[in-house]
């Protein structure tokens, strides 16, 4: 992969592309921890791992959410001198380094936190303790800026895990600091707290490249793309994509938010789901995260909300290995054009409603989210996608392509197989998705295009 250039929002400002303007497709993963809790030896098998499964960035934090302040990393350093971000530890950040060129040696880029939110908000998640003001905020973003400014592989992310209108003078600052030692305009977004974007209070600011929203771990099928239709629907146009959705591995409870692993964990099937109705309604790629993963649990690390398996096992996961057949599907089809299609479902209804779901929510409205479909299209007509939850489902769809007939597949989104499913004339057509599954993706180019077949592997 070449690194050479920094990525950039599309003419259209939906999407992402590399500098030379070809498409970008942001397929990352959850790392928080891994600057603080990895050896160097840990890290470069991670990083070869990711790449070869097909991710090609890493979200992670450098003041770290786990006592970062307090507990040393691998190598026995602290971050801060007396907890000041003033006083940066000079041995701490040449480790930091090491990770960014084992990320570029890897072919990875990195979207790193200067700090978790728990360094500059109280409550919710993160031990902190509190740091940062507007000047220091400043003064840690520009020593950043000027020590990565030639790095041209790393993003920036403010926030982490808190609400994006809290503390707003101090990303701002962090912002501008970031702004001034890189010397250049760079890429900056943040990561919000569960159910809420970043859009929501900060989405004109010159300084955010991209709206992130955090659709969490509460509940199965939690409507995430409630929030990137939103998002969508703001001026200035930018792209948006959810940083945090369920986590593989990660227990679900809805009732306490204990995090009890009694009432199950999230498997691959809930990933991909999540995935694919943020892609679909207009997300400009995906965040894939494991519970065991994210925080490097093993039998002598202390666990956060009953991990398992240890992350040497969850970094093999179904889900992880799985998710390069959403970005090859993407890419394998004209890119910047595409655009949400509820309209391809004319018994769908559109789902633009501002509140969030509950805990302990209706036993038919968690129906209906598990049963929830998704489109998208591209504006000429050359192609469409529907994402199908389950196995056996019978849905109207909408033909509408340029020539007035589609050549359909089906799509299997645990494999990356294709199934040619012939063609399709213009209208309104009553389809069932295939047994098996349990998911399925129906992709009907318009039958005068020469896609070939679906991105991955063709067994019919």
């Amino acid at each position: 992969m070449d690194l050479a250039g920094r990525l950039r929002v599309s003419r259209n400002g939906r999407f992402l592309c590399e500098s030379d303007g070809k498409p970008y497709f942001w397929l990352a993963d959850t790392a928080w921890e891994l600057i603080h809790r990895l050896s160097e030896e840990e890290a470069r098998h991670y990083f070869s791992l990711r790449a070869r499964q097909g991710f090609n960035l890493v979200q992670t934090v450098i003041l770290a959410e786990l006592d970062g302040l307090h507990t040393p990393d691998a190598g026995g350093r602290l971050p801060l001198a007396g907890d000041d971000p003033r006083r940066p530890n000079d041995h701490y950040f040449l480790w930091v380094d090491r990770v960014v060129d084992m990320a570029a040696e890897a072919g990875l880029r990195l979207a790193m936190l200067p700090t978790w939110g728990d360094k500059v908000h109280r409550g919710l998640w993160g031990v902190g303790p509190i740091v940062f003001d507007t000047d220091s905020a400043f003064a840690f973003g520009h020593y950043l800026g000027v020590r990565y400014r030639d790095a041209s592989h790393v993003l920036w992310v403010l926030g982490g895990d808190r609400p994006a209108a809290a503390d707003a003078p101090v990303w701002d600052a962090m912002a501008a600091g970031l702004d001034k030692g890189a010397g250049a305009s760079g890429f900056v977004t943040f990561h919000p707290k569960a159910a809420e974007s970043s859009g929501e209070a900060l989405h004109e600011r010159e300084w955010l490249s991209l709206n992130m929203i955090q659709s969490g771990h509460s509940m199965r099928d939690a409507p995430g793309w409630r929030l990137i239709n939103r998002d969508l629907e703001r001026r200035p146009l930018k792209p948006v994509l959810d940083a945090e959705p369920c986590y593989e591995h990660h227990p679900i409870d809805p009732f306490s938010r204990d995090w009890r692993p009694e009432f199950g964990r999230f498997v691959d099937y809930d990933v991909r789901k999540a995935a694919y109705r943020a892609v679909f309604a207009g997300a400009c790629g995906h965040t894939y995260g494991s519970h065991s993963v994210w925080q490097f649990s093993t039998p002598d690390r202390a666990p956060v909300n009953h991990p398992s398996p240890d992350w040497r096992e969850a970094i093999h996961a179904p889900g992880a290995e799985q998710m390069i057949w959403l970005k090859r599907l993407m890419l394998s089809r004209p890119y910047f054009d595409r655009v949400p299609a509820p309209e391809l479902l004319p018994d769908v209804p559109l789902d633009r409603e501002t509140a969030w779901p509950v805990i302990g929510a209706a036993v038919n409205d968690d129906a209906a989210r598990a049963l929830r479909p998704m489109a998208t299209r591209d504006t000429h007509g050359r192609y469409a996608m529907v994402y199908f939850p389950c196995a056996a489902q019978r849905l109207r769809v909408r033909v509408d392509t340029h020539s007035g007939v589609g050549h359909a597949w089906w799509f299997d989104p645990r494999g990356g197989q294709s199934h040619d499913a012939g063609t399709l004339s213009a209208g309104v057509h009553d389809i069932c998705s295939p047994l098996g599954g349990p998911d399925w993706v129906l992709v009907i180019d318009d039958a005068s295009a020469d896609f070939g077949k679906p991105a991955g592997r063709s067994i019919a």
